[in-house]
């Protein structure tokens, strides 16, 4: 179950290698643009049925971690709502996946930072598949800055807005429809616990989203549902050349002790086992996938 086990490699060697090519895209960025493409897992994950008949909402789910979400959920046998913003191509290939995966899959575009929009997103889970069993909230936004003075009010808003508004307004119109041993997992992020100043924004609100984890966590148990979130490290996904400058981007995820970034194939199954019964001890907790960083 989850990915297949590869070769003896040496682990450091079982994702892409920096230097990347330089590359820049305008945001939010398209997976089929990057150079090299990001590894969703669909030649190597195999599912064995631990999500089988579940509903699921996915943020973000058109590309990256949240493409590798959505991948590995329909080989565990659950149906998607793939939400995102406006990568309408991106969105179709994950739906394709999902689809050959033999479920069911619905794209869904609109601004999350729009709580009616929200409110849609959770209405159309219910009318597509008449139960929201799973809520994976993982679309997010970043861009650097070499200074505090750099950043526009309207920017620090868009960012709360999409990173952490978004998640209390699907969270609050989610938690009436969820059933005991519904499952709510939060992207957060090693930011919260290492921020770097050139991403002070982004860094903020993945500290408020272990925060809200770890307090509605409380309130959700009372009805059975578990929260949850996984923290990555560095992962190669569109965020990264849509918002980081080429020279960074070339170099990403080199000062990991494994010496590159995650893919996003290898965060999906720590997505699985928070959404599966197999943790279903564990609620307000983050786990996070690093690539040897300490959270701590």
């Amino acid at each position: 179950m989850g990915l297949q086990k590869g070769s003896n490699k040496d682990p450091r060697e079982q994702g892409a290698q920096p230097p990347f090519p330089d590359q820049q895209q305008r945001p939010p960025g398209s997976e089929a643009a990057m150079e090299p493409r990001p590894d969703d897992g669909e030649h190597s994950y195999r599912g064995s049925g631990r999500l089988e008949g579940k509903a699921a909402l996915i943020t973000g789910g058109d590309s990256g971690i949240g493409r590798a979400v959505a991948l590995a959920f329909a080989r565990e046998g659950a149906d998607v709502i793939v939400s995102y913003l406006n990568e309408h191509n991106d969105a179709d290939e994950t739906c394709r996946k999902v689809r050959e995966s033999g479920r069911k899959a619905v794209p869904v575009a609109g601004d999350i930072g729009a709580q009616t929009h929200c409110q849609h997103l959770v209405e159309r889970t219910l009318r597509e598949f008449g139960k929201l069993d799973l809520l994976v909230n993982n679309a997010a936004y970043q861009m650097t800055y070499d200074s505090i003075g750099e950043i526009s009010a309207e920017e620090w808003e868009h960012t709360f807005r999409t990173n952490i508004d978004a998640i209390f307004y699907l969270c609050q119109a989610a938690l009436p429809h969820m059933r005991p041993g519904a499952a709510i997992i939060n992207t957060a992020s090693i930011q919260a616990y290492k921020p770097s100043a050139q991403l002070l924004p982004y860094a903020t609100t993945k500290g408020a989203i272990v925060t809200f984890t770890k307090a509605l966590a409380e309130e959700a148990i009372k009805q059975g549902v578990r929260v949850n979130a996984v923290a990555p490290g560095p992962v190669w996904t569109p965020l990264i050349p849509s918002t980081m400058p080429p020279e960074r981007t070339s170099t990403f995820g080199q000062d990991t002790p494994m010496g590159r970034p995650a893919q996003p194939a290898e965060l999906a199954p720590a997505f699985v086992f928070l959404a599966s019964e197999d943790s279903r001890f564990i609620t307000g907790e983050v786990i996070g996938v690093t690539g040897g960083k300490p959270l701590s």
